[in-house]
């Protein structure tokens, strides 16, 4: 990846899933990683592997929802490392899976909390460092549910396409700075937070990576290593001219009225 050697980060929800696989790239392309995350025993793990594979990354336990928490994170890498080059602000739970009928409410506030007062709340502290820098790249993680509705996810669906919103507002009013806000679109990825999406009716492993492998066009899921190739690119000198974009890495689910339905038809 161009230009992200030496280059500072940060990532939240790097204790696990696509925070941890990502921050694990940019480590190894040569970043100084501050990896946040609520969980404090599995972002130590995080640290560690990096560590391990002899990369750099010093750790911040802290929720994303707090304001507090957050001006503290972005505080501690500025005292660390003096700027911050890029931001994967990608912490996010997945909540309930129920219709809106019986959705619990206190459940949608705890999503829509993290998954979308922490993204506005990381913008809205990180980006001061970086109009200040004149330089910078933030990717917000949305989803293929920023795209569509999902059935069941109400919190998760409304949270992720404001992300959206919140990305393509921030491109706009920070273009001349320098500075680029993009977003990244993950499908079904192979991670604990997919893993749960479709339990009850799909509740073995096997027959769930089939429900999420069948939704997609190209016939799989994809992994994390896969998003964290994305947000690298976005992160790196290769995208100085993309901001404000949504780039889905879903297998082809957003590209595709029908999913994988005509998939039969053509392979033969």
């Amino acid at each position: 990846m161009d230009g992200l050697a030496g280059k500072v980060a940060i990532v939240t929800g790097a204790a696990d899933g696509l925070g941890r696989a990502t921050s694990q790239k940019m480590a190894a392309n040569g970043m100084q990683v501050l990896l946040v995350d609520i969980d404090a025993q599995r972002l130590a793990e995080t640290q560690a592997l990096i560590q391990e594979a002899g990369g750099a990354a010093a750790v911040c336990h802290a929720d994303v929802a707090e304001e507090a928490q957050v001006r503290g994170y972005v505080a501690a890498a500025l005292n660390r490392y003096g700027r911050i080059d890029a931001f994967f602000n990608n912490a996010g739970i997945l909540g309930a899976v129920a219709p809106i009928t019986d959705y619990p409410i206190d459940t949608f506030d705890k999503v829509i909390a993290i998954n979308l007062r922490g993204v506005f709340l990381g913008l809205r502290f990180v980006l001061p460092a970086m109009i200040e820098q004149r330089a910078g790249s933030i990717i917000n993680t949305g989803s293929m549910g920023s795209a569509g509705g999902v059935p069941g996810s109400s919190a998760y669906n409304a949270a992720k396409h404001a992300v959206i919103g919140l990305t393509k507002t921030a491109a706009i009013e920070v273009g001349p700075t320098g500075v680029r806000v993009n977003a990244v679109l993950p499908g079904n990825i192979r991670t604990k937070m997919t893993a749960g999406l479709s339990s009850g009716a799909h509740a073995d492993d096997a027959a769930n990576e089939r429900f999420a492998a069948g939704l997609a066009p190209q016939g799989r899921m994809g992994t994390p290593e896969e998003i964290a190739d994305a947000v690298c690119f976005l992160a790196s000198d290769a995208a100085t001219h993309i901001t404000g974009i949504e780039l889905p890495v879903d297998g082809g689910v957003t590209a595709s009225t029908y999913g994988s339905a005509y998939a039969p038809a053509v392979a033969s």
